[in-house]
């Protein structure tokens, strides 16, 4: 498991022993009644589905071991359900916002920087901590591919376009031509963190008159919307996006069933709609 993911499960299981704490009891002697309660305690404290859904998970992973280990005598997380959660779209920018936003200016101080950040971030659809953990040696510049330590511990190799590979070029120039052991993007203590990343991609946004909530994941998404749209084919975008399941991957063709639906509406003569 990686560290983001071992850190949101001790919280799930923290919250769990902190609530049977104070109903004076121990994990070990609660039952089915009494997860339901700790899952409606979590709901009215403001979680949301999703996070129900992650914090049940959790507890029954613990139960599940808990019971091999003898400790308990059977899971009384199992049958637990938490409310379903609303399948969001996730928002994209169109094609003229995601130029608009990638064409930083260089010549201002880290522009360089930020030029090379945006650009593979649309390019190659990376996640936030494959940039942040990213080294010079994991690019091939010259061939355009970039290789990246994915969710899972899964590696692949992604192409990086041209826009790209010009931006880091310029930018490693600039550092004085870094080792390939060096971050691409180093930070005060090593590489760059997530939340500096974050931070930058919002104000880096409204400087160039974009007030959509952008961030990271938001760039990612519309790489892939992007290319699904241009080229239809899904497969290849799952292996792009380092997805281990394609269903996780065929939200993007709502997206683009979305936009069908839109021009389908504005250009046939029988599919207006009413308000």
């Amino acid at each position: 498991m990686s560290p983001n993911t071992l850190d949101g499960y001790r919280r799930d299981l923290a919250a769990l022993r902190g609530w049977s704490e104070a109903q004076a009891r121990g994990i070990e002697a609660l039952g089915g009644e009494d997860i339901r309660a700790f899952v409606a305690a979590e709901h009215r404290r403001g979680l949301s589905p999703k996070s129900l859904q992650r914090r049940l998970s959790a507890v029954r992973s613990c139960y599940r071991w808990l019971l091999r280990q003898g400790v308990v005598a059977a899971n009384p997380a199992a049958a637990v359900r938490a409310p379903k959660a609303p399948r969001k779209m996730p928002q994209v920018l169109d094609p003229d916002e995601a130029k608009a936003l990638v064409e930083v200016p260089t010549d201002v101080p880290l522009g360089l920087r930020d030029r090379a950040l945006l650009e593979l971030f649309y390019s190659s659809g990376l996640r936030l901590s494959e940039v942040c953990g990213l080294r010079w040696g994991d690019l091939d510049l010259e061939g355009g591919l970039v290789t990246v330590l994915g969710k899972g511990s899964k590696q692949r190799t992604v192409p990086v376009g041209s826009h790209a590979c010009k931006a880091l070029l310029e930018w490693r120039a600039d550092q004085n031509g870094s080792d390939d052991k060096a971050p691409v993007f180093p930070g005060r203590n090593g590489a760059i963190t997530p939340r500096a990343v974050q931070l930058r991609l919002r104000q880096l946004a409204q400087r160039q008159g974009l007030f959509k909530r952008v961030h990271p994941h938001l760039l990612r998404h519309s790489f892939a919307s992007h290319v699904l749209e241009s080229s239809g084919d899904l497969r290849g975008v799952q292996e792009l996006l380092g997805h281990a399941d394609i269903a996780t991957t065929q939200i993007y063709t709502h997206l683009d069933y979305q936009h069908l639906a839109k021009v389908y509406d504005a250009a046939h003569p029988r599919a207006k709609r009413k308000p």
